[in-house]
């Protein structure tokens, strides 16, 4: 049991015994002591005095002496205007700090065969285009709520949904079938995705120029956007590709396959990796056929028109248009399709969709649409909805002038850490090979940190430069605070000191080294926090907060010099404890720890 649970239920018992009336613990607030005033808890006793009818002051006398005679823990105890502060006894640090250690798996529950299953969807790209800077946040988020929610014993299950038919991909295939010249990434040596979108921006650039062309022969722009002959030609690949035409077909399936191969090659970068990847090209008539059943049930209803509607007027919505009049499916349709395939599949308890903000209608419309099919998990999905990131204005070129992208990006990052690695002459005396992949994981420890460090709820202004700063509430930081512990545990190897929990009876710990145990203890508190408030900016925040305390310690405390040999071994233990707790701590968010830096 925590500290703060054992003082609430004694708190709970005290009153009973000294008032004569019950308490819930669950209601006695408990906080951590102001660094101002000794003591390490704090006890709020104001909600007591209506059943004590004494005053503060004797209240929290009466409870504070109960506690110390009741409580082995509690060491003393001191009364401030109202205030129980108390002061925890040193042998409980030390425990804390044994069990800490002695446990591989500090801070996780592990899974078992029946442990609820969360399903978190994330990235759902595009195959006309290559992956871009807002699906680094989208990545970045989903794998790390996965991971938070596999530490908190939750089976996980991290999915894709690849947005792989409609317009946008004809139109790619179609500026390749004109202007192709029978390119691939083998004979040009361009990244598969990167070729698409290249074809996709090609498209656009004639489109918009045949517009033009017909807006100067007077016909009206709207009228001009439906009658360009790009346009009329990608619609036809797109009637071509629902009537299965064979030639098609084989384009389509050619075209997409070289941005999956490329689309494996960012996410393998970028340390991120799914279960199971759904297909919209599989799913979407899955959709429509759930639509008709609804159509069928009276669930929706058809206009003159033949198109599909869902009125939620009755539900504090808008009427929404799940088939078009030519029968053709909508996004809500695709979405109801992969939904039911998911639950078919796996049983889940929880569906989680990482998607950004401008989509939190489209997710309180699915949940509806999918309860009012019958699924009684539909109003359970939640919409973990995050914010947008951007640029600095004019820090990186992007491909399209609009869009940065991801593989740039992450390039761009292991240019800037290798420059400022090499200025600070952080990497002196690593070969070639041993420096890249520091770089890498400098750079994307960077990247990660800093996409993760922000609530996911704001919007965030992304500077690759910033990021990569050893200073301050950086990844690169907190890696070389690892990088620095881990060699002060190798020297200590080397003179055959070897970190245990037997630090003899008479050991006394200083004020610094009991708050740096207080915020090791409250690892497993932030992983349980982060999990519910689906937050990975609660355990960057955690971890920042524990290397600053840390380098405090560091600052102050002579490990490998100290005479004493007791005090020596209780301090490479605590580093030890700091040093795992990063490396944990920093895998749920996808980020890898150098040994050396």
């Amino acid at each position: 049991m925590l500290i703060e649970q054992l003082i609430k239920a004694k708190i709970a018992e005290a009153v009973l015994q000294l008032y004569g009336q019950e308490f819930d613990p669950k209601n006695v607030q408990v906080n951590n002591t102001r660094k101002d005033v000794d003591g390490d808890l704090t006890v709020v006793v104001f909600p007591f005095l209506r059943i004590s009818k004494k005053s503060p002051e004797i209240t929290a006398t009466d409870l504070g002496q109960f506690l110390l005679n009741q409580v082995a823990e509690v060491a003393s105890f001191d009364v401030v205007k109202g205030f129980l502060n108390i002061t925890i006894a040193t042998s409980y640090w030390i425990n804390q700090l044994a069990e800490a250690f002695n446990d591989d798996d500090f801070g996780f529950t592990k899974p078992g065969p029946d442990s609820p299953l969360v399903m978190v969807e994330y990235s759902s790209p595009n195959t006309n285009k290559p992956l871009h800077l807002g699906h680094i946040r989208n990545n970045l988020l989903g794998f790390s709520l996965g991971e938070l929610l596999k530490a908190n014993g939750k089976q996980v299950v991290k999915t894709n949904i690849v947005n792989d038919r409609g317009i946008h991909i004809c139109k790619s295939m179609y500026a390749w079938q004109k202007w192709g010249e029978g390119k691939t990434p083998e004979n040009t040596g361009i990244k598969g995705d990167h070729l698409v979108g290249d074809f996709y921006v090609l498209f656009d650039k004639h489109y918009k120029q045949e517009i033009e062309e017909l807006v100067a022969k007077g016909v009206s722009k709207d009228e001009a956007e439906q009658q360009a002959p790009s346009i009329i030609a990608a619609r036809e690949l797109l009637l071509k590709w629902e009537a299965k035409d064979p030639e098609t077909i084989a384009l389509w399936s050619m075209m997409n396959q070289w941005v999956y191969a490329g689309f494996d090659v960012t996410y393998q970068e970028l340390g991120v990796d799914f279960d199971k990847i759904y297909y919209e090209s599989d799913t979407y008539l899955v959709g429509k056929d759930e639509v008709l059943r609804g159509l069928k049930e009276g669930v929706f209803e058809q206009k003159e028109d033949n198109s599909v509607w869902a009125d939620l007027t009755e539900d504090g919505l808008d009427r929404k248009i799940l088939l078009r009049s030519d029968g053709t499916s909508v996004y809500m349709t695709q979405d109801i399709g992969t939904a039911k395939l998911r639950f078919d599949d796996y049983t889940i308890d929880k569906m989680v969709y990482v998607v950004g903000n401008e989509q939190n209608y489209h997710f309180q419309v699915l949940s509806i649409l999918l309860d009012k099919l019958g699924y009684s998990w539909g109003k359970d999905l939640h919409h973990f909805s995050y914010g947008m990131v951007e640029l600095p204005h004019g820090k990186m070129k992007s491909r399209e002038g609009t869009v940065v992208d991801a593989d740039d990006l992450m390039a761009e990052m292991i240019e800037v850490a290798r420059k400022t690695s090499e200025e600070l002459g952080k990497l002196e005396g690593y070969t070639e090979e041993e420096a890249l992949e520091t770089y890498k994981t400098i750079a994307l420890g960077a990247l990660k940190y800093f996409m993760l460090k922000v609530d996911p709820k704001k919007n965030m202004l992304f500077n690759p430069e910033e990021s990569i700063d050893f200073n301050g509430n950086t990844g690169p930081f907190i890696q070389y605070t690892y990088a620095r512990i881990r060699s002060v545990l190798r020297k200590a190897e080397d003179k055959g000191i070897v970190p245990s929990v037997d630090f003899g009876s008479t050991l006394q710990i200083s004020e610094k080294e009991t708050e740096l145990i207080k915020t090791i203890s409250l690892y497993p508190s932030a992983i349980k926090e982060a999990a519910e408030a689906y937050s990975p900016a609660v355990i960057a925040n955690y971890v920042y907060n524990l290397v600053k305390e840390y380098n405090q310690f560091y600052h102050d405390h002579s490990i490998l010099n100290e005479t004493d040999e007791n005090v020596r071994v209780f301090r490479l233990v605590l580093s030890a404890n700091v040093a795992k707790i990063i490396k944990s701590g920093m895998s749920l968010m996808g980020i890898r720890v150098p040994e050396r830096m």
